[in-house]
């Protein structure tokens, strides 16, 4: 299982059955179109946890068209701002455990050197270093007194593991990381730190080290990967995920008296996470089940499972508690209704909705719930996918298609409300999220399966899912494209390259384009996953830089014939404003139709709204005029109307 997807579009978080030909009994569905303004106008906000008293929780949302803090009460009310910032996004984490100062992070518009911040009545002060250094927080000591991060300022590619006091803000390095790791988390009385080593992207040895002695000993026996997940609450055990000797990762008991294991859990699916809240009252267990999240909490004492009200016959999908476990936060939604949070008390049963994310001006019946396919790729391997129809479509109204691929390597498009995929169904456009050999959820055996193979079996994938639109009776065979960012991106722009038929347009979003220089360029703090991923994809310093630059579209431009639209933040650190800008100018010299949206203010993703405005707007004008042979004309209302042209060769 994959859990660290370097070039992953964070776009992200399905019950499956074999999707079988069926006899149409649809018919043409009168819907509002909606801009992009208002789709845009979805707000993004989540909980980051209740105050000391409960009374309050802080919230991070987006409703200013920027990531700033608020705070609510608990029992739902007005949003009162905590920052007003206009540049870079303000990301909160929570309250301290005893009083109402507030820690955030932000970073520089995107290049995701954040650092941590306090606020409180004095006003805002940075904890961590400005200059070229990374911090992340890694949570609160049981105590409340002091809190735990990670920062490379030691070493700019390695992440060492720091306690910082909260009377004085001084802090003290707990374990330098010199050789590499990957923190895991620490035992309450500090005496274990559980570290992980990547072998490749799927693979990891996992340790656990004896912070008294120095020891560090190893969990694992055989190649496998391996999740470190929590400490007991009474610290005499340690709980991993393995995948040792089996397709998905199972939840694993290790003594840490004697070194004894034993099999906790097993499901049909990933255990993609395992925890204890902060008294030991409840355990949490998360399951990825056909990209659909699966939580499951139990009483400890008692053994039973808690059982949570069905609020809105919408799925819950993450419950985080308050300091003494009486109250839960809850992230609920589905794949046609945007997530919202809730307030929950486990002892006397009673919720209370603390946001309303979707647009005043959407009728939630306009929304499309996604359904799982799967299909036959061309060697026979079965595939899975996520499929959105628009409702207006049916025989007698076809409707043009895209392949969407997601980010990774190694990521997976999941159930889940998307206001992008959301947009472009809502204006005709049928969508096929492909999960491609080599996404995560489906078994390291799928997952491998695209391992140094990438622009080839994985591409040929997502031709087939071309092929499966196209045979269903409600698309419009001669007018399917393809889109995605990052890896999903780089698809794109080697469906364009090395498959120049079988896609009518491309929409490439900051995508890869030149594996040397990407490879080559992996930001400082990822050096303990580097190794790995060359493992995947291939080392661009020995003799893998000839595979590697045979796959990569930016020296095979001149195979480009179909129209395309590029997008890109300039800030990103993953994958380089200069792949765009080459891949841009390469493919114009063949005469064909390139559109470039450049954000000096963004980096891998966007996430200030009006510039989110610009980018999906433009991909659905593009996608208008050059695969549904239209252009988009937006009128007083806010709602688009098309008025057909003659589509560009």
């Amino acid at each position: 299982m994959k859990k660290l997807a370097i070039f992953s579009l964070n776009m992200l978080l399905l019950y499956s059955c074999k999707q079988e030909k069926k006899e149409d009994t649809t018919q043409v569905v009168k819907i509002e179109q909606y801009s992009i303004e208002q789709f845009m106008d979805n707000e993004n906000a989540f909980s980051n946890g209740f105050s000391p008293d409960k009374s309050t929780v802080l919230m991070t949302s987006n409703r200013s068209g920027i990531y700033n803090m608020y705070t609510t009460k608990s029992n739902g009310g007005e949003f009162i701002p905590v920052t007003a910032s206009d540049s870079s996004s303000v990301y909160g984490i929570s309250y301290f455990p005893k009083d109402d100062r507030i820690l955030f992070r932000m970073d520089g518009n995107g290049d995701e050197i954040f650092k941590i911040f306090v606020k409180d009545s004095s006003g805002i002060k940075r904890l961590t270093p400005e200059k070229n250094v990374r911090a992340l927080f890694r949570g609160w000591a049981k105590d409340g007194k002091s809190f735990f991060y990670g920062s490379n300022e030691r070493d700019p590619k390695f992440m060492d593991h720091y306690e910082m006091n909260i009377d004085d803000f001084s802090s003290k390095v707990i374990y330098e990381n010199k050789d590499g790791m990957q923190y895991g988390g620490m035992s309450e009385d500090r005496q274990y730190i559980a570290l992980s080593k990547s072998i490749n992207t799927n693979d990891n040895d996992l340790y656990l080290l004896n912070t008294k002695t120095n020891e560090k000993i190893k969990i694992n026996e055989n190649i496998s990967g391996n999740s470190p997940e929590d400490f007991s609450p009474d610290g005499k055990s340690f709980y991993y995920t393995t995948d040792d000797n089996a397709e998905f990762s199972y939840l694993m008991k290790y003594n840490l008296e004697d070194g004894t294991k034993e099999k906790v859990i097993e499901k049909d699916w990933d255990i993609s996470a395992f925890y204890f809240t902060r008294n030991g009252k409840y355990q949490v267990m998360f399951t990825n089940e056909d990209a659909k999240t699966v939580m499951e909490i139990k009483n400890v004492a008692i053994g039973n499972t808690i059982d949570f009200p069905s609020i809105e016959g919408q799925q819950i999908n993450s419950a985080s508690f308050s300091r003494d476990e009486s109250m839960a936060l809850l992230r609920v939604g589905g794949s046609n209704t945007p997530t919202n949070s809730y307030s929950y008390n486990l002892e006397t049963k009673e919720y209370n909705k603390l946001t309303d994310v979707l647009s005043k001006d959407i009728n939630p019946d306009h929304l499309v719930t996604s359904e799982v396919v799967r299909f036959t790729s061309f060697d026979g391997l079965e595939v899975p996918a996520i499929y959105y129809t628009p409702k207006q479509a049916s025989i007698e109204n076809k409707v043009p298609a895209l392949v969407w691929v997601h980010g990774g390597p190694g990521g997976q498009s999941r159930q889940g409300f998307n206001s992008i995929l959301q947009y472009l169904v809502n204006h005709g456009y049928a969508v096929l999220a492909v999960n491609n050999r080599g996404s995560s959820g489906y078994g390291k055996t799928f997952y491998k399966m695209d391992d140094q193979n990438h622009g080839d079996k994985d591409l040929k994938d997502c031709v087939a899912g071309k092929d499966w639109l196209a045979k269903q009776e409600i698309i419009d065979a001669d007018k399917i494209g393809i889109i995605g960012g990052s890896y999903g991106g780089y698809m794109t722009m080697a469906a364009l390259t090395y498959t120049p038929e079988e896609f009518k347009v491309g929409v490439n979003i900051f995508g890869v384009t030149n594996w040397l220089r990407t490879l080559k360029s992996i930001p400082p703090w990822w050096e303990s996953f580097k190794e790995a991923l060359y493992t995947e994809m291939g080392n661009p310093n020995t003799a893998d830089s000839v595979r590697l630059r045979k796959i990569s579209p930016l020296f095979h431009t001149e195979k480009v014939t179909k129209p395309l639209i590029v997008l890109q933040g300039a800030k990103d650190p993953r994958v380089l404003k200069v792949e765009s800008d080459e891949i841009v100018e390469g493919v114009k010299k063949n005469g064909v139709p390139v559109e470039y949206v450049l954000f000096e203010d963004e980096g891998h993703g966007f996430v200030k709204k009006e510039n989110q405005i610009e980018a999906y707007g433009r991909i659905l004008k593009f996608l208008d005029k050059y695969l549904k042979g239209q252009d988009s004309e937006v009128i007083n209302d806010g709602k688009t109307e098309s008025t057909p042209v003659k589509p560009e060769s």
